[in-house]
């Protein structure tokens, strides 16, 4: 028995089908399906999120491309988005916490030590939900290897926001390896973050970003092996 997902338009989309269908059909099978409904991508710029953009920008040139603005990233990050967003004449979307770091950490204290769920979820969870609301679907650079709690991703998902709202939130890559990430990434000549030439294998805030722990697990660098995630991909509840 399949789920067919309607996209809000004359078209639904039948989700266990496009389980096994490739990135790029997968990518195909939604946007023209759901044509003219307003799309995003949340964007880290990490090698799996510039797939993601690289195949979505065929279809959706102005795709909006939602940016983390925690104020923590690494300065190469900055420079890595910045440089992309004019190369490529992004509609770059930065979604920015209610307060600036320096009212946070005046208010709460250094946060990403003391209380790092809390940090990602002011500076991180918050924004993003608050950014999501104009969408019907979320196109993310999610992979089921990335994490033990990404295991049981689907590449196409109902989520429902905190306000009520639900959207298509779409993995296109959620049974990419590693290998195919890079694969891709060569075979198409795209620009990566500097820091995997360090050894990192996943990226996020500087403070809460160190090299993997266990190299079985690319995202055990993250919050000193403390957490796995930020909130963002568990904040949004699926809708069964």
């Amino acid at each position: 028995m399949h789920q067919d997902l309607n996209t809000g338009s004359n078209t639904s989309v039948n989700s266990e089908a496009l389980e096994n269908h490739s990135a790029e059909t997968l990518v195909d099978s939604i946007v023209t399906a759901s044509a003219k409904r307003p799309v995003c991508l949340t964007c880290s710029f990490q090698a799996e999120d510039m797939i993601v953009l690289h195949l979505l920008r065929k279809h959706l040139p102005a795709l909006p491309v939602l940016f983390l603005e925690t104020g923590y990233h690494f300065r190469e990050t900055y420079e890595f988005r910045d440089r992309i967003a004019a190369e490529w004449q992004l509609n770059l979307v930065n979604a920015i916490p209610k307060k600036t770091v320096a009212q946070q950490e005046s208010d709460f204290g250094i946060l990403y030590r003391e209380d790092p769920a809390k940090c990602c979820q002011l500076r991180k969870v918050e924004p993003l939900m608050e950014s999501l609301e104009p969408f019907d679907i979320w196109f993310t650079g999610l992979r089921r290897e990335q994490s033990p709690t990404r295991k049981n991703l689907k590449k196409i998902e109902q989520h429902r926001l905190p306000s009520g709202k639900t959207l298509l939130k779409v993995s296109p890559l959620a049974d990419w390896t590693w290998a195919q990430v890079w694969e891709y990434t060569g075979k198409h000549n795209l620009s990566y973050l500097p820091q995997y030439d360090q050894g990192y294998s996943s990226i996020g805030c500087e403070p809460c970003t160190a090299l993997p722990i266990d190299p079985a697990n690319p995202r055990s660098g993250r919050w000193s092996g403390k957490k796995l995630e930020c909130g963002i991909h568990t904040f949004s509840e699926r809708a069964e």
